[in-house]
């Protein structure tokens, strides 16, 4: 769900996978009327829960979110990125805003680039962007039964792998309850997860898991995540020469109830410091919002300019 500029930052933003790894179906083992039942999570005579109770809160959270995604797929809304090259003294050198539309196209969502640095697009990049939607629209449109078919089958791989990772999350960490905090009028657990000592990841990407700590607001009435606050705590090498992200980086995520039945992404805000292939270290602040979800009819197709007949 969450859009990164680089795919190589993916390792700083996986604990957040209710949102990075959001899934279209729940596993049976994830629904939370399974998990725990509302008289569980109510805390002790300390205003306690146990580490137990937060790990199943977090698997009904992670099970609620797989859900949010999907119905993500439900809306279009307006992505706006704003970000920030620093130098090795972390001053701006550099700022790059870009707007985007997001849409649904053929089953898949599809992110159409409107606007740079606060401003329309000119004529010539608007052209580029609408030939490159419509060679989507193309594809999508004479893609055989037998092509939708293997798409469809490598999807359902994708997010059973993805299910898998979630399911880590919660075994990860050791949890405490540091209180309850308003946001925006609304009573949340803040809780901070720790890596846990002698954690043995059971999918691959999940070995990153001890290299990050984080702090969640869960709603304590919808049982679904507010904000995130992840934090790299030692340095994270992906591949032999692919990306490392340094100790420090950060990335902190916000969500918000869109009409009364979904929580999706209201900001990103990322500050990491890495070094991708062979080249030398940067250092990237960025922030993300979203706004305008508007929610289409599931009928709803979108088509490129060709397909458009004038009047």
């Amino acid at each position: 769900m969450v859009r990164m500029t680089s795919s190589f930052l993916l390792p700083l933003i996986f604990l957040s996978a209710f949102t990075v790894f959001g899934q279209q179906n729940q596993s049976p083992d994830m629904r939370p009327s399974d998990s725990v039942s509302p008289s569980e999570l109510k805390p002790d005579g300390n205003g306690s829960l146990s580490n137990e109770q937060m790990q199943q809160l977090f698997r009904i959270v992670a099970a609620k979110d797989m859900e949010n995604d999907k119905r993500l797929r439900d809306y279009t809304y307006t992505e706006r990125a704003e970000e920030h090259r620093l130098d090795g003294k972390g001053q701006v050198k550099s700022t790059e805003v870009k707007t985007y539309e997001m849409m649904e196209l053929y089953g898949a969502q599809v992110q159409r680039l409107v606007g740079k640095n606060d401003k329309p697009l000119d004529p010539k990049d608007a052209a580029k962007e609408e030939e490159k939607i419509q060679k989507l629209v193309d594809k999508r449109k004479n893609e055989s039964e037998n092509d939708r078919r293997k798409r469809e089958e490598k999807e359902e791989k994708d997010r059973e792998h993805d299910r898998q990772f979630v399911r880590e999350v919660a075994d990860a960490y050791n949890f405490h309850l540091t209180g309850t905090e308003s946001l925006s009028g609304r009573e949340a657990w803040v809780i901070d997860a720790q890596p846990r000592p002698g954690y043995e990841p059971h999918v691959k990407e999940a070995r990153f898991l001890p290299k990050f700590r984080f702090r969640a607001w869960i709603d304590q009435t919808d049982d679904q995540w507010v904000k995130l606050d992840i934090e790299c705590i030692d340095t994270v090498s992906v591949g032999l020469f692919l990306a490392r992200i340094y100790k420090g980086s950060r990335i902190m995520i916000e969500q918000t109830q869109v009409n009364d039945e979904v929580w999706l992404p209201s900001r990103v805000q990322l500050k990491v410091d890495v070094r991708l292939a062979l080249l030398k270290d940067f250092k990237v602040e960025q922030e993300q919002t979203f706004r305008d979800y508007k929610k289409f009819r599931t009928s709803t197709r979108i088509v490129g300019t060709s397909e458009i007949q004038p009047k």
